[in-house]
């Protein structure tokens, strides 16, 4: 054999040592959802594969098998190229360990450029995601910030990570930010992308005293949360975050960008605006289509998030949630990073 094979137990070890992980799927199956960190170096491009699972369907394996020879052969110097330019040790993965990478960690042992192959391929890596996750104890204390729509929580969030804290950005993760305009200007990912993400955060913070993270729902966007990060959510400590009316405007203004995305924006508002009060309504659809998103965005928080966000708070009834006044993130991030440093830990 020119390779060497690694389990998934075997590459997680020697990840930490700096081994580069590179997927030789095509471009939609990388898109679609792959093991997080890895790059994309596809051996055949979506319309190559898609010839070539024809050709194996609807003629013979030894018509698909000449095709992609001819494939690889014509692009073989700038394939190889692209691997000796990755420095380091490197471990290729395609679907299932089959003739993708075989083939790819062939080529590159032939080339003196040795590469270990994924046993299993991204099948394997799934397979353990989820077996992962569904057995996991997630030990740290659940630090829960709430808040109105557009208290800026994700960005706090992110200001606290910058500064060391750890934090489980939920939203990050799903590629969306949880309302009917979260998906606005972003890429959304699919439950299998989202629990690779997440789970690669959960074993990276397992032996953290205690982790942040947002009061999301069950579901963010396309994606659904773990039963028992939901649970651990209920046992933490709850902090609420309150910011003024104009200041939360501006967030969200700057957040999803409005005047970039016109017509999506009015197009999502279609899928709320039976639920508010008719003349509200109407104005908030005029100030859209007039360009007037700080307007719409003060009516949508007044008269639809903030009255729902009260109904939602309100599942937390045993927990008891501690109030941040502030007038701005910066002055909310000071205030959190004190509570946090005088915070007694919850008893399990």
């Amino acid at each position: 054999m020119t390779f060497q094979d690694l389990t998934i137990e075997e590459w997680l070890e020697q990840r930490q040592k700096g081994l580069a992980l590179i997927d030789v799927r095509s471009p939609s199956e990388f898109r679609e959802s792959t093991i997080p960190g890895s790059v994309n170096i596809p051996l055949f491009d979506d319309q190559e594969r898609a010839e070539i699972g024809t050709l194996y369907k609807q003629v013979s394996v030894d018509a698909a098998k000449q095709r992609g020879l001819e494939i690889v052969s014509a692009k073989l110097p700038t394939f190889i190229k692209q691997f000796a330019d990755i420095p380091g040790r490197k471990a290729v993965f395609c679907w299932r360990g089959g003739m993708r990478s075989r083939t790819t960690a062939t080529l590159l042992s032939l080339m003196d450029i040795h590469a270990y192959r994924l046993d299993g391929g991204y099948r394997a890596y799934r397979h353990f995601v989820v077996e992962t996750l569904e057995k996991m104890s997630f030990e740290p204390e659940m630090i829960v910030i709430h808040g109105n729509t557009g208290t800026g929580k994700t960005a706090l969030l992110k200001k606290l990570q910058e500064k060391g804290h750890p934090v489980l950005d939920l939203e990050q993760m799903a590629g969306h930010r949880g309302s009917v305009f979260g998906h606005i200007g972003l890429q959304a990912h699919n439950q299998k992308m989202f629990d690779s993400l997440l789970l690669e955060e959960l074993l990276h913070y397992q032996d953290k005293p205690y982790v942040l993270m947002e009061a999301e729902s069950k579901r963010v966007g396309k994606v659904v949360i773990p039963d028992f990060i939901v649970a651990r959510k209920g046992y933490g400590q709850h902090f609420r975050l309150e910011l003024p009316v104009e200041a939360r405007v501006e967030i969200i203004l700057n957040d999803y960008k409005p005047w970039e995305y016109p017509e999506e924006c009015i197009l999502a508002f279609q899928k709320i605006k039976s639920r508010i009060h008719v003349p509200i309504a109407a104005e908030i659809d005029q100030s859209l289509k007039n360009g007037r998103y700080d307007r719409a965005v003060e009516l949508l928080l007044l008269h639809y998030y903030d009255p729902r966000y009260s109904f939602t708070e309100g599942q937390y009834t045993e927990a008891e949630i501690i109030p941040i006044q502030a007038q701005s993130l910066d002055e909310a991030t000071v205030t959190v990073e004190r509570l946090l440093a005088e915070r007694v830990p919850l008893k399990k």
